[in-house]
């Protein structure tokens, strides 16, 4: 393994299959993440507008470079449904050399490197 540094998974919750796959497509035709996997069926406990809510939500993990956390990160706001969509981010700490490689190589083509 080795440092991985530049890279993040994102992850981004959605409130249903379709939302997900359209987010998803979205993404990656830009190539502002090498991939992404669908978790379905997760449930969700949080405050929104003093309420206690609770749903049945789709996880989405993108795995990017830092440097297009941004760029995603609109593509996100401006496709979602939520008024207030999570999409946070953690840093890789490491990473096999061949996977970071193929994750340079997918996301190069993005339009913030044109």
């Amino acid at each position: 393994m080795e440092e991985a540094s530049d890279y993040s998974i994102v992850w981004v919750t959605a409130p249903d299959l379709k939302v997900a796959h359209d987010l998803v497509k979205e993404v990656l035709a830009l190539h502002l993440a090498a991939c992404a996997k669908i978790i379905p069926g997760i449930e969700s406990h949080y405050w929104w507008q003093s309420q206690l809510e609770s749903a049945s939500e789709c996880q989405i993990v993108f795995k990017t470079r830092k440097a297009l956390m941004a760029a995603l990160g609109e593509v996100i706001q401006a496709h979602h449904p939520y008024e207030v969509p999570e999409c946070v981010s953690v840093a890789m700490q490491a990473g096999l050399p061949s996977y970071l490689q193929w994750i340079d190589q997918e996301t190069d083509q993005s339009p913030t490197n044109a």
